[in-house]
């Protein structure tokens, strides 16, 4: 049996109709850019997000950018992030000229540790990126009294977690600012390349919708110097299609996560072999991947690979080893548990259609794995 790490054409079967139709409907209009897609989109998005405000934006990245931008981040600034995150995080704060400064993880659950913030603020730190990772939100509370302390920006790197809650409040809506990514492997995912800035502040929402359309106020007046950031139509009418079914994907996420964790855990010569990602209390994640650990990890990959099982690696080096930032003067063994955990991870095939027997598929290899291991 092949198990495949997502399923992006079975997903698109379901809703093909609708998304031919959304397609048709933007090349019968003409208009690809700045057109009603996008304006409906944006309403939309803000609605599923409880926020006042949304910006399509052209990627995750570039939002994260454009939030960074609004807030007046630059030169001589730094921002808060964890060692743990996509490079598109860093690469973001650098764009603007900022210092990004890597905080260490907590080992259970992967995200920041709020604890170590503290201790990496001084009085250069502008703002924390909070990166709600794999879809699980950080440990806002905590996050929010040492913002609010040293009077920093909250931006939340949401671009793994649409739908996601903590504490019965939508991810999008408990910072400052909130970037989202469309990529089309990601729960909400476009056709393509997007993204989109969600905020209740009046202030960033007017400069980030004219940041990302090359600064412009009205038609050729350009108030400032910005950037093509802009969604487009396609894209827009893609996202409006599935963002009526983002929350029924989200709760087959859920579920699958429930089932492999219930059939892992009925398996006592799992116990201590596989470790489990666990959750803060009170969030809702939506699993954009479901991470687990071994010491065995290449060994691991490498036997389910033999078996037509894809798996992947989220991710093998953390952002502060990467060698476009070996100009950021810290060592190697500066962040114990980033370097730890990314040594151990493995991302399980997961997504909405995934089956009880894939599943099932799964963990008896991982067991059979572990079982020819210790015969050994």
């Amino acid at each position: 049996m092949r198990v495949k790490f997502t399923d992006l054409n079975k997903l698109h079967q379901l809703i093909r109709d609708d998304l031919d139709r959304a397609i048709s409907r933007v090349l019968e209009c003409g208009r690809f850019i700045k057109g009603e897609e996008v304006r409906r989109f944006e309403e939309e998005f803000a609605r599923f997000c409880q926020a006042r405000y949304a910006i399509g934006c052209s990627s995750g990245t570039s939002a994260l950018h454009t939030a960074l931008w609004a807030l007046g981040i630059g030169h001589g600034d730094e921002v808060l992030l964890p060692g743990h995150t996509f490079v598109a995080t860093a690469e973001a704060i650098l764009h603007t000229g900022a210092t990004p400064v890597f905080v260490d993880i907590d080992e259970e659950t992967y995200l920041i540790d709020p604890e170590k913030i503290e201790s990496s603020i001084t009085e250069r730190t502008k703002a924390i990126i909070a990166v709600h990772l794999y879809g699980q939100p950080v440990d806002m509370d905590r996050l929010m009294y040492y913002a609010r302390r040293h009077e920093l920006w909250i931006i939340e790197d949401a671009t793994q977690a649409a739908g996601a809650a903590y504490k019965g409040r939508s991810v999008g809506i408990l910072g400052d600012v909130a970037c989202f990514s469309f990529h089309p492997a990601k729960n909400l995912g476009a056709l393509g390349d997007a993204g989109a800035l969600v905020t209740n502040d009046t202030e960033i929402a007017e400069k980030s919708r004219r940041f990302v359309d090359h600064g412009r106020k009205e038609k050729y007046i350009h108030g400032f110097v910005g950037h093509n950031y802009r969604m487009d139509e396609l894209q827009a009418a893609v996202l409006r299609v599935k963002l009526q079914h983002i929350k029924i994907w989200n709760e087959q996420r859920r579920s699958a996560v429930l089932r492999y964790k219930n059939a892992l855990q009925d398996r006592p010569f799992l116990f201590g072999r596989l470790v489990l990602p666990k959750e803060y209390p009170g969030s809702f994640g939506v699993y954009c991947l479901f991470v687990v650990r071994t010491k065995e990890r290449d060994r691991l990959q490498h036997y389910l690979q033999e078996y037509e099982i894809e798996t992947g690696i989220h991710y093998p080096v953390p952002v502060h080893l990467q060698p476009a930032f070996k100009e950021i003067t810290l060592p190697k063994g500066a962040l114990p548990i980033t370097e730890k955990i990314v040594k151990e991870i493995i991302s399980l095939p997961l997504h909405p259609l995934i089956t009880e027997e894939e599943i099932l598929y799964v963990i008896d290899n991982i067991e059979k794995f572990f079982k020819n291991r210790s015969s050994r």
